[in-house]
This record gives C-alpha cells, structure tokens and sequence, in this order.
C-alpha cells in the first residue's frame, strides 16, 4: 500500500546523494552535537577563566593606584619640606642661628693672577652674632675641643671651671667657649 514509486534517471541520482530517514541518520548526527556541546562548554569555561584573570588585574590595577596616590602625596609634602628649607628667609635664619654673618664685598682673581676689587670684612658682625654655633654637625661633635679658660678662675669657680681629662662639653660653663673671630 505504501510503496514508494521507483525513480529512475537523474531523481535516481540525487535520492542517492541524499539518503532518507533511515537508522544510519541518526548515528551520524550523535557525534556532530557532541562536538557543539564541547565546543559551546570549552568556550564558555573559556570566558569563564579570561573574565576572573581580568577582575584579578582589575584588583591589582586599584591596588597600585592607591599606593601611587599615597607616594605622590607624600613626594608632594617633601617637597614642600625642601621649598620651606630653601626659602631665602629659612636660610639666612638658620645661618644667623649657626653664627654666619653677611659677607663684605668680594675680590675677584683673574686667570693671570692680578687681584680686581677691594675685599672688606664682614659687615654686621657685632659680638652676639660670633659667639658658638647653637648646633654642631654630626661629623664636629666627635672632634670638638675646649681649651681651658684662659681668665683664673677665683677658688669658688674653680672646680666648675677647670676641665677634667675625659669630660665632655656639657660640663665647661658656656662663658669658657672660644669666640670666633670676625672674618674667619
């Protein structure tokens, strides 16, 4: 009853390059969506391990542009450290501190030898300004000698004046330092 009517010629042909619904069909499509399931599952664990390598960078990225933020802010207050220390009226307080007095003028020297301009000493250099540096520099203080007061001491002085082999500045009075003099 139902029989399929024969084909001949070219109909022939083209029913054999495409074969019907037979059991063979099915066996052949099994792998091909095989192979999409573990291409479209690949892909995705695939997405999955880029996506997470990106939010780690991402992490990372923050991380580092908070530690630049804090190391700009803090270059920034060095540097307004500096500015403050270089400042001319930073400077000139800290040399007066340190006993400096401004210069006379100068006396230049030519190549040839010949001396041009008239030195003068230091103007401005009253006795308050020449007396000993308030604060000596690391490398002094291991160097620094006090001579013995060259005025007698009377015998209540006495034991606080004369310095001892092995005592330290601290123990001199402050009036037995020696006064520098101007032009040095």
């Amino acid at each position: 009853m139902s029989r399929k009517p024969e084909l001949r010629g070219r109909a022939a042909r083209l029913a054999r390059l495409f074969p019907g619904p037979t059991g063979s069909g099915q066996a052949a499509r099994t792998p091909f969506v095989l192979l999409v399931v573990l291409l479209l599952g690949g892909g995705l664990i695939g997405l999955l391990v880029l996506n997470s390598a990106l939010s780690e960078g991402s992490f990372k990225l923050t991380d580092l542009q908070k530690d630049t933020k804090s190391l700009t802010d803090e270059e920034q207050a060095l540097q307004r450290d500096i500015d403050a220390y270089s400042a001319p009226d930073a400077l000139v307080r800290r040399a007066r501190e340190l006993g400096m007095v401004p210069g006379g003028d100068p006396a230049f020297l030519d190549p040839d030898g010949t001396v041009k301009g008239v030195p003068s000493p230091a103007s401005g250099a009253d006795q308050a300004s020449l007396r000993m540096p308030l604060v000596l520099a690391p490398e002094a203080i291991g160097t620094v000698t006090v001579p013995t007061p060259t005025v007698s001491p009377t015998p209540a002085e006495a034991p606080e004046a004369v310095q001892t082999p092995g005592a330290g500045p601290s123990e001199v009075p402050p009036s037995t330092y020696p006064t520098p003099t101007p032009g040095r």
